[in-house]
């Protein structure tokens, strides 16, 4: 198996194990509880579920920044948001014999009300949890190599997709090429939001020339290799599908069957 040149290197300790996980066995884990969970309407389902992503990434993904971030900040308060959101929208002839939490004018905000809104909010965080554990541990280069060499996606496709995958840091690169040699010359100096719409202006042109540039290389160097002559092509990167991979497949569906099971019947009536 030959190493990636241009993926990201991932130094993580062993416990890290989510890094060393097909991509596919990451994705198709969590499935069948996010297409579940879509249909559960209490709140102590969705919870448990969002306890079991946030264990799993604590465990499984290396402590960073972001992870932080997402965590700890974005994910509980978009589920507050939503939740909130959702409370608004709720019929009050459905709840109007909670308690009332909020009255303005002839407007009431009911307890019951509120309970249901965070359900909703609690249940799309863990389905978005859920999502995390393989988007949080997995490359797009790596996706997309799984899905040629285990779903056998035609690699006209995958291959075009991992082009993609490429440009968005070669663009990135480019930019701040571009920003420094402005700065350099002392283009577009100064403050205040029309110094910054005359900056950003001056980097679409040179920004366009160079992805221009950039996909004709990308077209020749296909060509070059005669991409699309052949039904299939040599892997040089291998993804393969362990042992590990069905094992946390097994699992993942098991701890999901047990939490569904035990909080059945999720409060549809």
């Amino acid at each position: 198996m030959h190493l990636d040149p241009y993926a990201d290197a991932v130094t993580a300790a062993p416990v890290r194990f989510l890094y060393r996980l097909n991509p596919l066995a990451k994705l198709l884990a969590p499935v069948p509880a996010m297409v579940l969970l879509v249909f559960v309407r209490d709140a102590a389902t969705p919870l448990a579920f969002l306890l079991l992503s946030y264990a799993l990434l604590l465990i499984g993904v290396s402590f960073t920044r972001l992870l932080a971030l997402v965590l700890l900040l974005a994910l509980p308060l978009g589920a507050l948001a939503i939740g909130l959101g959702f409370s608004l929208w709720i019929d009050p002839a459905r709840v109007d014999q909670s308690v009332v939490v909020w009255q303005l004018g002839s407007w009431t905000l009911y307890g019951g009300a509120v309970l249901v809104g965070l359900a909703t909010g609690l249940r799309i965080a863990a389905i978005v949890g859920l999502a995390l554990i393989a988007g949080l541990s997995t490359t797009g280069p790596d996706l997309v190599r799984a899905t040629v060499q285990q779903l056998r996606v035609p690699y006209r496709i995958g291959y075009t997709a991992l082009a993609a995958f490429r440009f968005v840091p070669r663009f990135g690169h480019e930019l701040e090429v571009i920003r420094q040699a402005h700065r350099v010359r002392g283009a577009h100096g100064g403050r205040g939001p029309f110094a910054a719409v005359a900056r950003w202006s001056g980097y679409i042109v040179p920004l366009l020339a160079g992805a221009i540039r950039h996909a004709e290389r990308v077209a020749l160097a296909m060509d070059a290799r005669a991409f699309g002559a052949h039904p299939d092509r040599t892997e040089r990167h291998i993804v393969p599908f362990r042992t590990r991979d069905v094992v946390f497949i097994v699992l993942f569906v098991a701890a999901s069957g047990a939490i569904f099971w035990f909080w059945f019947p999720w409060g549809l009536g």
